[in-house]
């Protein structure tokens, strides 16, 4: 049996192989369609209004413009708060998603299995 933080630290391991310097948790799970879906879970006007300060100042950006800063936006922030994936970012600002408190123990643990196959029960 494991802790729901234990779980997280073990999904964590698995999403940070799936990124780089270049390409977000976001980016990398909208293009594999994988966790969260990433980006692509917003339609184009729920993604205009997740990112709207950057909308504002570049209002005709194309949906692939805006991911692209988005993404880039991610990494800066893991870098800010010094945390390896946006998920971790999110979670303590909450400002375009909830990161890991969006998901219920049973979601992450079905997750954890679909990254890695193998099982994580949380007690």
């Amino acid at each position: 049996m494991s802790t729901r933080q234990e779980l997280i630290d073990a999904i964590r391991s698995e999403l940070v192989k799936l990124t780089d310097e270049e390409n977000s948790i976001c980016k990398v799970a909208a293009q594999r369609g994988i966790f969260c879906k990433g980006f692509s879970q917003y339609n184009d006007r729920e993604l205009r209004d997740k990112f709207d300060w950057i909308v504002r100042k570049r209002p005709n950006l194309s949906r692939g413009q805006l991911e692209q800063i988005a993404n880039d936006w991610q990494l800066a922030e893991q870098q800010v708060h010094e945390r390896p994936i946006a998920c971790d970012v999110q979670t303590e600002i909450h400002d375009v998603c909830n990161g890991w408190d969006s998901f219920s123990t049973p979601q992450l643990e079905k997750l954890y299995f679909e990254l890695s196959g193998a099982k994580m029960v949380v007690a």
